[in-house]
């Protein structure tokens, strides 16, 4: 199972990845990225601010459930996507239709 200690994501393949953020993300058409601020929820590293959790937008804790179902379900669609077309195939994406 892949593993992100300190920018780093290390793969079971013994495969590396240094990352720029310190986070991983998915778009809605299923593409990967690495996550930026501005945060949505987050505990702020900085050892000279009493620890508070930032939640900016004010969001309850069955709306950041219901946002962390979003976010696994675009996952489990890319790995079914992957399992049915390949790595290689373009129609593991979700393109949306522009009229």
């Amino acid at each position: 199972m892949a593993e992100l200690k300190r920018r780093l994501l290390k793969f079971s393949t013994g495969k590396q990845m240094v990352l720029y953020g310190n986070s991983i993300s998915i778009s809605k058409t299923l593409e990967i990225g690495e996550g930026h601020i501005p945060n949505i929820l987050a505990l702020p590293l900085d050892s000279s601010v009493e620890q508070t959790i930032q939640n900016p937008q004010h969001l309850s804790a069955d709306e950041v459930m219901e946002l962390a179902d979003f976010i696994m379900g675009l996952w489990l669609q890319l790995k079914e996507n992957i399992r049915t077309h390949g790595l290689d195939n373009p129609k593991i994406f979700v393109r949306e239709n522009f009229r």
